[in-house]
């Protein structure tokens, strides 16, 4: 293994398809998409058939805790066994440079593994690789059993770089065209195309380290940020796959004891992006209630008390507008149904004692769920959805604004880890799909 311990990476063997696979069928969404949208996941099994599919080798979250969980885990771990042995899937090492194209973007990225040592999930956390959103530790246990039996590894984990000068990532995109070309094929349902192609130029992968060791000096870290010499660097930020990092560093901790550290699951497998691509875009991720138990505005009442407005919207576009300009410490949610004829209408907190409305509304849910409140929360992309979902009758909807990107790194570097489910990558369509698979057994 050719490993940088410095920069906490390594640079992997993965596996893919053999020539003559269906791409198309073979890559699929990341699992913690579409959650509270089965017909989705109902025209992904249809596209794919019979037909070898990472749809195969991973579990929909909207399947977790489900009937049929433990089954559907058993076929996942029996098929990757069975994948590899009837030579579906082909090794090759080195890095990979990967193009995205969703929603008329495209997106840029490098595949590497990072190394777990390196990567600490928990509250204040000061490694060289961070959460950026606070970690449910609750939801790990069922994904480490599917990890923690599994011979493979197939990551939706999007790790973010702060690198202004595009020094890391995008020197690999200007040297493309002399690159072997390795996938190259449209996502089903309307998700883009994508494109890979081995970084196997060894002048190009030090260049690709060389960049990363400035970017990880500490007086250019302690510059950039204006923090002081003593603050740890920051390279690597969690984008989106948050809970699967987390899981591979709980499986990780839990078998290192008895593998030893030369063990490949000791590293996860990554795409790492630059937080300044042109083509990544931050979206809101807004909340869900299904089935209210209780009185949603008596409890927000009991909250807030006079530090709560509400207004109401003539419409959903009105709403949206309302919330997206919003500016000044007073912060602004949307709402979508209520019952006692409301439809669409505007939150205002005042007084709130966290920096982003997100965290706001998120303290009060948990504390609204707890006491019975509502039968779930689901977090969903796109005010469409948030719209038709929370227009039906014993829902509610939330609808929050982004955040800028850019203020990502210093934010986490001086306040820690954001609420969860502050921020997307893109859109549910432009989630990233699985592709790339790594032996960790």
């Amino acid at each position: 293994m050719k490993t940088y311990p410095d920069l906490g990476i390594l640079v992997p063997e993965v596996f893919l398809p053999r020539p003559g696979v269906d791409l198309t069928k073979w890559a699929v969404i990341a699992v913690d998409q579409f959650t509270s949208q089965p017909e989705y996941w109902q025209q992904v099994e249809q596209i794919v058939g019979d037909a070898p599919s990472t749809f195969r080798l991973t579990l929909p979250e909207i399947y977790l805790e489900k009937s049929g969980e433990a089954e559907r885990i058993q076929r996942i771990q029996a098929t990757t066994h069975q994948y590899l042995d009837a030579g579906i899937l082909q090794p090759r090492e080195g890095l990979i440079y990967v193009e995205r194209t969703a929603g008329g973007k495209t997106r840029k990225g490098l595949m590497l593994c990072l190394d777990l040592e390196c990567y600490d999930y928990t509250k204040g956390s000061t490694s060289l690789i961070r959460a950026t959103e606070g970690t449910i530790v609750e939801r790990l246990p069922p994904r480490m059993k599917i990890r923690a039996g599994a011979a493979l590894e197939l990551p939706h984990i999007l790790v973010l770089i702060d690198d202004p000068q595009r020094t890391v990532i995008e020197p690999l995109g200007a040297a493309a065209a002399s690159l072997e070309k390795i996938y190259d094929f449209d996502l089903m349902l309307g998700s883009g195309h994508l494109t890979g192609y081995a970084v196997n130029d060894a002048a190009l992968e030090d260049a690709v380290v060389s960049a990363l060791r400035d970017l990880a000096q500490p007086e250019a870290f302690t510059a950039k940020y204006d923090v002081s010499a003593d603050q740890p660097v920051l390279l690597f930020a969690m984008g989106d796959g948050n809970h699967s990092l987390a899981t591979a560093k709980a499986v990780w901790e839990k078998i290192k004891p008895t593998v030893g550290m030369n063990h490949p699951a000791r590293y996860a497998l990554v795409e790492i992006e630059n937080v300044h691509d042109e083509g990544l875009a931050f979206e809101p991720i807004h909340r869900m209630l299904f089935d209210l138990h209780q009185d949603f505005f008596a409890a927000l009442n009991t909250t807030f008390g006079a530090n709560l407005t509400y207004i109401p919207s003539a419409d959903a576009e009105e709403m949206i507008n309302q919330v997206d300009t919003a500016h000044g410490t007073v912060q602004t949610i949307g709402l979508v149904g209520g019952g006692a004829g409301r439809t669409f209408g505007v939150i205002r907190i005042a007084n709130s004692g966290s920096n982003l409305p997100v965290g706001t509304i998120q303290i009060f849910l948990d504390a609204f769920l707890k006491a019975g409140g509502a039968e779930r929360i689901d977090y969903v992309h796109g005010q469409d959805v948030t719209v038709r979902l929370g227009s039906q009758p014993g829902n509610i909807g939330l609808y929050l604004s982004g955040m800028a990107k850019g203020d990502l790194f210093k934010t986490v570097i001086l306040d820690g880890a954001l609420p969860r489910k502050t921020f997307s990558m893109g859109e549910a369509s432009e989630k990233r799909f699985y592709m790339e698979a790594r032996k960790i057994a």
